[in-house]
């Protein structure tokens, strides 16, 4: 498919950057909802962990590789989710879908917390799972501080 110039995001076409755990968890959720999805990750051996339903498309390579994402057609995506295991990639394919291809919604994962409040200036919507963590663990806590054992 060819580019017309003309930008118009796919409302459907999700692009999965990482296929670990929370990557393949994901691009199912999104295959199983009919949605438009391709996951993009450098170990083909990954893909083995999305389920025998799904029905996107994968591509092998790395996402900070501008070719790779032209390849997944990131002009056309409406969501990007950036869940590697590595910040840096994070980082730079959400910046590169915000800014340079005008991705309309861009999600990543950051494990350093001191990162987190520098993107959201940018639009782009950060999960930590550290922050996550601790704060559902104080919750637990707070949960069974006021029940009595």
């Amino acid at each position: 498919m060819q580019s017309t110039g003309n930008k118009k995001a796919d409302e459907t076409y999700t692009i999965v950057i990482g296929c670990g755990r929370l990557g393949a968890d994901l691009a199912n959720r999104f295959s199983d909802e009919d949605g438009d999805v391709l996951v993009i990750d450098k170990s083909k051996d990954a893909f083995r962990k999305l389920s025998p339903s799904f029905g996107g498309l994968t591509v092998v390579g790395d996402a900070m590789d501008f070719s790779v994402l032209k390849e997944a057609q990131i002009e056309r995506a409406h969501l990007i989710v950036a869940v590697t295991d590595n910040d840096n990639a994070n980082i730079f394919v959400a910046q590169l879908a915000r800014q340079t291809f005008q991705v309309p919604r861009v999600i990543i994962r950051l494990y350093d917390p001191e990162r987190e409040c520098v993107y959201h200036t940018l639009g782009i919507d950060t999960i930590c799972p550290a922050i996550l963590s601790a704060n559902a663990i104080y919750k637990i806590l707070s949960e069974k501080d006021g029940q009595p054992s």
